[in-house]
């Protein structure tokens, strides 16, 4: 049973001060879900957790921590087993891009995309699923991009690292399928966000390509989780684009990629 004092099952969310993550909060607290809001923003975390424990009476915890710290999973599950805090849903949802040659994008940054997209994600993944396992219930909810299905000239470490988020979910998701416990990947398309400003980029939109709203990805997200679908991806046409690229030879792919990256730079 969820460790809520009135019962309610906890969703921990990482990246949860803006775009996708903060979306995610509102919709699990509007689904009856106490909280555990990750990001290193308390001014917003903290606003949010008000926000949403005064509209729907949930529980908001807010951790302040900087997941580009490899020491940060650590800190985390700690605070939360410290709280006495049952985390029933682990949102793995922190990352970031960015832009440019790769002969020419700082290292550092990049080193730090590696740390906050992949490294931490699998490392809080083995922290919590642990417990879950011993209660043989949970959820897993990834989110990577539509940028997973493709080679991403211009993005390249960044198309790598959700590719890297995509495979590794599917591979757990049916690991851990015997013991109760469900993985499900979002891999949304361009998305209102900060990404673009955060990732140097003068716009998230990719040519004939909507872009989403938030709060509408979170919501598919959910859902999808709830019934156990182990990737998901929002939108007919992203849908069709993934599916596409499986009969194109992946250099073309990658070719047509660089030109519409490039519009973005």
């Amino acid at each position: 049973m969820p460790d809520s004092s009135r019962g309610r099952p906890t969703a921990l969310i990482t990246g949860a001060s803006a775009g996708i993550g903060a979306a995610l909060a509102k919709v699990f607290a509007a689904h009856d879900h106490d909280l555990v809001l990750v990001a290193r923003r308390r001014d917003a975390l903290e606003a949010l957790a008000g926000q949403l424990e005064g509209k729907h009476g949930v529980k908001a915890t807010v951790i302040v921590d900087d997941l580009g710290d490899p020491e940060a999973p650590d800190r985390i599950f700690a605070a939360v087993r410290d709280a006495g805090i049952q985390v029933d849903v682990l949102v793995n949802n922190a990352g970031f891009g960015l832009g440019g040659e790769f002969s020419e994008t700082p290292i550092e940054r990049e080193s730090a995309m590696v740390q906050v997209n992949i490294t931490a994600l699998l490392h809080l993944t083995k922290l919590f699923i642990a417990p879950m396992l011993k209660r043989r219930a949970g959820h897993v909810l990834n989110v990577a991009s539509t940028a997973a299905f493709f080679p991403g000239p211009l993005q390249s470490v960044y198309y790598a690292s959700k590719a890297f988020v995509l495979s590794f979910s599917q591979a757990i998701a049916e690991e851990l399928a015997p013991s109760g416990i469900s993985v499900t990947c979002l891999c949304p398309g361009p998305t209102e966000t900060e990404f673009a400003q955060v990732a140097g980029m003068k716009s998230v939109r990719l040519p004939n390509m909507d872009v989403a709203d938030a709060a509408d990805v979170a919501e598919f997200g959910y859902r999808a989780m709830r019934a156990g679908s182990r990737v998901a991806v929002p939108g007919a046409r992203n849908k069709l684009v993934v599916q596409a690229q499986r009969f194109v030879p992946r250099r073309l792919i990658a070719r047509a990629m660089e030109r519409m990256q490039r519009r973005r730079l």
